[in-house]
């Protein structure tokens, strides 16, 4: 860590010792049973290393357990079963080499959480097995704030204090706030009956069981799309490999159409779309004859009805790769339709041209405007610029035209 980042650490933590002797001392915690503390750090640390992933992110099933353990032990000692239990639950992953031992002091930190409901029972002079639904509001958003709070202090001390930042972590608290319902339940018979704080360990197995299933079925996802990545990649290399000036336009191509999609508002997957497509737009010329794709004079019929065929060659590749780049072979089919209707191979027109594969013919015809070709010189960028207004509404969807064209000025 960072001599910032390090100094705030141990600011939180000598932070909480501090809050911690307080309440030791103006609430002692008197006879404990060991039974009931060692259950309760064992089951925290327990809950604590179930991770499960969310829409949003992943959190832990902490809350589950420490709702129970708030009405079991004496309020004093409640922050101190937490750390304990949390430094526990990084046993295993420190002998496994996952985490430095010497880090674990800053689970301290983690266990502010715990602070802000200990607080609101210790100063209302309430326990929480009397207290009533107001009073347990009233600690669940301590328990929100100061964690809020010290989070931001975290995250300023890491350079990331960022207001952004927090709301994006916000999710976790309603996380929580379900978790805790169920852990009341629980809570309302440990006094009566001390062996109900074995209850939540059920509800944990099976929460672990069903996020374990989930997590594995993520990371089948993100290696099977990288999987369709690197074929995406591979493939760009075999264009270049295989015709140079190919190669390059579309990785022209791609930096551009990623410029207008964003311009645009395109969601993430329309982005990702775009700049596979873009980068793939011209697989197909791989075959079509060099001597066709390279010559410098114009094509006669023959040639320019065999050229013609690689968007519907490049479209068959990419369905053979599967996943989300037959999304892209849809793309690629239709890089060459025109807005009027008189392109090919469908004869699409307007809105019925998928708008990646709208953005991927402007740029393709900006870039081919504006290099060398085998049969011409770049134009200027004057020139090319009037092109393209006037190519706007007949060959190209007018508004990606106004987008390539906002982000070109913004460029220079």
């Amino acid at each position: 860590m960072a001599g910032r980042e390090r100094l705030t650490e141990a600011s939180v933590a000598a932070a909480f010792i501090g809050v911690v002797a307080g309440l030791l001392w103006r609430l002692p915690p008197g006879n404990v049973s060991i039974a009931m503390a060692a259950a309760s750090v064992l089951i925290m640390a327990v809950a604590s290393a179930v991770r499960f992933d969310t829409p949003f992110g992943f959190t832990v099933a902490t809350q589950l357990a420490f709702v129970p353990v708030l009405f079991a032990l004496p309020l004093a000692l409640v922050p101190v079963s937490v750390v304990m239990a949390l430094a526990l639950a990084h046993v295993p992953a420190v002998i496994n080499g996952h985490f430095r031992p010497d880090r674990l002091w800053m689970v301290i930190g983690n266990a502010w959480f715990s602070i802000g409901p200990v607080m609101v029972f210790a100063i209302s002079g309430t326990q929480p097995r009397h207290a009533g639904a107001l009073l347990l509001i009233v600690a669940f958003a301590a328990q929100v704030a100061v964690d809020s709070a010290i989070c931001a202090i975290r995250l300023w001390g890491a350079g990331e204090a960022s207001l952004s930042t927090q709301l994006q972590q916000a999710w976790v608290y309603a996380v929580d706030a379900a978790l805790a319902v169920i852990g009341l339940l629980v809570a309302e018979d440990v006094h009566e009956t001390p062996a109900a704080i074995l209850a939540v360990l059920p509800a944990l197995w099976l929460l672990w069981m069903f996020a374990r299933e989930r997590h594995d079925k993520l990371e089948g996802l993100v290696a099977l799309n990288n999987a369709y990545r690197g074929t995406a990649l591979v493939l760009g290399d075999v264009i270049e490999a295989d015709d140079g000036y190919t190669g390059e336009h579309c990785k022209s191509v791609v930096t551009l159409a990623l410029a207008v999609a964003v311009e645009l508002g395109l969601s993430r997957e329309q982005c990702r779309n775009v700049e596979f497509g873009a980068l793939l737009h011209d697989v197909g010329k791989i075959a079509i004859p060099k001597e066709i794709i390279n010559k410098p004079g114009a094509l006669d019929p023959q040639e320019w009805t065999l050229i013609r065929t690689h968007t519907i060659e490049g479209q068959r590749m990419l369905d053979r790769a599967g996943g989300f780049m037959r999304d892209v072979g849809l793309i690629v089919r239709s890089h060459h339709e025109r807005w009027d209707g008189s392109g090919y191979p469908d004869q699409l027109a307007g809105a019925a041209i998928p708008v990646e594969a709208r953005i991927i013919a402007c740029c393709d015809t900006w870039n081919a405007m504006r290099t060398d070709r085998s049969y011409r010189k770049a134009l200027s960028q004057d020139v090319a610029m009037a092109e393209l207004h006037k190519n706007s509404g007949s060959q190209l969807d007018p508004e990606v035209v106004g987008a390539l064209l906002r982000v070109l000025e913004a460029d220079d």
